[in-house]
């Protein structure tokens, strides 16, 4: 009877492990775009730019519950803090203009460790066909087994925050949903929203997205969507949208509209520096 117990327990253990992996288990309306020639003209080719870090960033390597190793750049907070920024890269992947953004959050927001992951296992891309090969062909599994690595990596004290673009913005709502009660606070910049209520229900944080209003894409009928599938949820989001093309914040685009760009960053950080403490 102790073993039948046992073995019941096993499996429900099991299920409930199976049921966090909500997100990833098919690629998304997010990836599927990838291959759209409009969308991807939508992006500029980023300039060619070699970030070194004035804060001690360094490239670091963690495990993954799927047995490999992942990628990350990785500031440490000056002084030792329990809070820790996901940074999710562009379609790109890690280059070093996400590296340099990173670091731009890590400065402005003061103590707090700064990881942005590497969602494409080291390869970043220079031309828009390769970004949408990547982009369209990451492996769902491996891009939530990467995410549970990260939040493996800083520990089951820490106190995760998440932002990202264009597919780093649906990575973001996504690494949050993920990271449970760990998530204290994520900004999407004009990702694809999940559109599922019951994953919209496991988040642990309310959410600000950034979206663009003059795109086809993320339109503004998909944020009203979203809007309305959060307060089903139960959940908070603030949204806004820009009178600016899709990627207008973009990290690495070097065609970005200034004062868009800046008066997100500016939300983005008041939003950031609220939660943060």
């Amino acid at each position: 009877m102790s073993k039948i117990f046992t073995l019941c327990l096993v499996l429900l253990v099991s299920l409930g492990s199976k049921a966090q992996s909500c997100c990833f288990l098919k690629k998304d309306e997010m990836q599927l775009l990838a291959s759209n020639k409009k969308f991807q003209k939508t992006h500029a080719i980023p300039k060619e730019y070699h970030h070194v870090s004035k804060a001690g960033g360094k490239m670091i390597e963690f495990s993954t519950p799927d047995g490999q190793k992942a990628n990350g750049f990785y500031i440490e907070a000056a002084k030792k803090s329990d809070i820790t920024l996901f940074v999710f890269q562009e379609w790109w992947g890690l280059n070093d203009h996400i590296k340099r953004e990173a670091e731009h959050f890590y400065s402005t927001l003061g103590n707090v460790n700064v990881l942005a992951i590497d969602m494409y296992d080291g390869k970043v891309a220079t031309t828009r066909e390769d970004a949408g090969k990547y982009m369209s062909g990451a492996n769902p599994a491996r891009l939530e087994s990467i995410i549970k690595g990260a939040i493996d990596y800083v520990g089951p004290k820490a106190k995760i925050a998440t932002v990202g673009w264009c597919f780093g913005g649906a990575l973001s709502l996504k690494a949050s949903i993920l990271a449970g009660k760990q998530a204290v606070a994520c900004v999407m910049y004009y990702g694809m929203p999940v559109k599922d209520v019951e994953q919209l229900k496991l988040l642990n944080t309310d959410v600000l997205g950034l979206f663009a209003g003059r795109e086809q894409f993320i339109s503004p009928k998909v944020v009203a969507e979203f809007e309305e599938n959060m307060k089903k949820a139960g959940k908070q989001v603030k949204t806004k949208i820009f009178d600016a093309e899709h990627a207008f914040a973009n990290p690495s685009n070097p065609n970005f509209d200034k004062a868009a760009t800046e008066e997100a960053w500016n939300m983005a950080i008041g939003y950031f520096s609220a939660r943060l403490k």
